[in-house]
């Protein structure tokens, strides 16, 4: 489920991506919703919120590390929320990872295709929305007190009837 989920995020992302690029280049945001969804293209060397701007080479590193961590921990899944939720920060780590790598400026120090405004809210991306709702959801199964493997460490032994 992870690999299926993370597959589907990153082809959504790369997808949207390339449409984007290609039919809004040089375009003024085009309305969706009125003012309330627009498409417009920028390109982001940072992260979140265009924080770090000159660290992009940081956020390439750190992006990799967290793909290394999930594909780590997924030998141990054995929970479907887990591996959803584990398949949406993977997918949304690699769609970025992938500008980070290969867009310009340069090999490793990309910049990320963002395209959805919202209202005072920063332009965004589907790989950005997949760790967003995939960040959320770990919250939720965490706060569930579930495991990796499924189970509730933290829940009552049922009692013997005997």
């Amino acid at each position: 489920m992870l690999i299926a989920v993370a597959a589907f995020v990153i082809a959504a992302d790369v997808i949207s991506k390339a449409i984007v690029v290609s039919r809004l280049a040089g375009r003024p945001p085009v309305h969706v919703l009125g003012t309330f969804l627009e498409l417009v293209l920028t390109r982001n060397s940072g992260a979140a919120f265009s924080i770090g701007t000159s660290m992009t080479i940081v956020f390439t590193a750190i992006a990799a590390g967290v793909v290394i961590y999930i594909l780590r921990a997924a030998r141990n899944l054995r929970s479907l929320g887990w591996s959803i939720a584990l398949g949406m920060l993977l997918g949304g780590a690699v769609g970025n990872l992938v500008d980070r790598i290969f867009r310009a400026p340069g090999l490793f120090v990309g910049h990320v295709v963002d395209w959805i405004q919202l209202p005072h809210w920063p332009v965004f991306n589907l790989a950005d929305s997949a760790v967003v709702c995939g960040g959320i959801l770990v919250a939720l199964v965490a706060l569930r007190g579930i495991g990796f493997d499924g189970t509730r460490p933290h829940a009552a032994s049922p009692v013997d009837p005997r």
